[in-house]
């Protein structure tokens, strides 16, 4: 047994929950202001420091028809199989090039490829064209463009023919990224949390015995009295 271990300490630091739960109580306020640094500050890194992006998206209906009249559960499985190449082909560099020049941009094919996310929805032949940009109307713009070359240009190359396109895209009014509310969430908590560290960390390393019940459980003895501390009391006091 160490001889410098004082006695009654256990071997490993016990922390008591209660204790901690008491110390957050304690330390309400701290906690409350804490919250809201950390909202504050990601409210404003979040509005003044990223730039904002928009989302505008496109929609095509694949269905490869037999007939200019009737289409069978047979097309229809067909534009089914045929989605997910569309999805693929949709990206190439080819076609990238061609919105490129068509609208007058700057951007290189893996540059745009970025932009874009092209997405089949589960069991059905829809095809939606989504593309993300710092400038809303440059979003809707190649969102359009693309899937109206895509109509054209794919079903030569597939030797299919042609989807049709249901929905243009739009201007968005409003970004779809960054979010003010969930960062405003994340940094609060994120500063609470390290606060709440804080705080746990210092009172882990206090070894200041504070009551009777702390030096029962250092030491595995009660004391026999406790002396109060007492306050504002003159050590002058004239006879």
């Amino acid at each position: 047994m160490d001889a410098n271990k004082r006695p009654g300490e256990s071997e490993e630091l016990t922390i008591d929950l209660y204790e901690i739960l008491y110390l957050f109580r304690r330390k309400i306020i701290f906690i409350i202001v804490a919250l809201l640094v950390g909202a504050i500050g990601a409210g404003l890194v979040t509005k003044l420091l990223i730039t904002p992006k928009y989302s505008a998206t496109s929609k095509i209906y694949i269905v490869s028809s037999s007939s200019s009249s009737v289409v069978n559960l047979s097309d229809l499985q067909i534009g089914t199989n045929l989605a997910p190449d569309y999805r693929e082909l949709m990206t190439a560099r080819p076609l990238l090039l061609t919105v490129a020049s068509n609208l007058g941009l700057s951007y290189t094919p893996g540059q745009l490829k970025n932009m874009i996310t092209v997405a089949n929805t589960s069991g059905t032949r829809i095809l939606t064209v989504t593309v993300t940009s710092t400038d809303p109307a440059e979003a809707a713009a190649i969102a359009n463009e693309l899937a109206a070359m895509a109509v054209k240009w794919l079903p030569e190359i597939m030797n299919s023919n042609a989807p049709s396109i249901y929905e243009d895209a739009v201007v968005p009014s409003s970004p779809s990224s960054p979010s003010l509310i969930r960062n405003v969430m994340i940094g609060a908590m994120i500063v609470a949390v390290l606060y709440c560290a804080f705080e746990v960390i210092r009172y882990l390393h206090d070894d200041t015995i504070t009551s009777a019940e702390q030096m029962e459980r250092l030491f595995g003895t009660m004391p026999l009295a406790t002396i109060p501390e007492e306050k504002g009391v003159n050590s002058d006091n004239d006879d």
